[in-house]
């Protein structure tokens, strides 16, 4: 009996904790906080994949656990045109052999 109420017990906390966690896809990724009185906003949200950085459709690498901290505009969009280039330049940077 009280192996099962073990395993009942184990196997309840443990869907609990599955589903509790958060599932990060898109724009769900994204922490967006605003600082009153001002445009700004303190933004957190994972790089973009490597291999879907060059192309038409950025996504976040959630499993890679690199977190980009931005402070700036509110209507910065993490995949948009200029957050990809910048993600851009620092790959390329990385791959060249300046040692910078």
């Amino acid at each position: 009996m009280k192996k099962s109420m073990s395993l009942l017990t184990n196997l309840l906390l443990s869907s609990t904790l599955f589903w509790g966690v958060p599932s990060a896809s898109g724009q769900e990724a994204i922490l967006r906080v605003p600082v009153e009185s001002t445009g700004y906003c303190h933004m957190k949200f994972p790089s973009i994949r490597e291999d879907t950085l060059f192309s038409v459709n950025p996504t976040f690498d959630e499993s890679a656990g690199n977190i980009i901290d931005f402070y700036g505009s509110c209507d910065h969009d993490p995949p948009g045109v200029d957050e990809v280039r910048t993600q851009k330049k620092l790959l390329l940077r990385g791959y060249s052999s300046d040692g910078e």
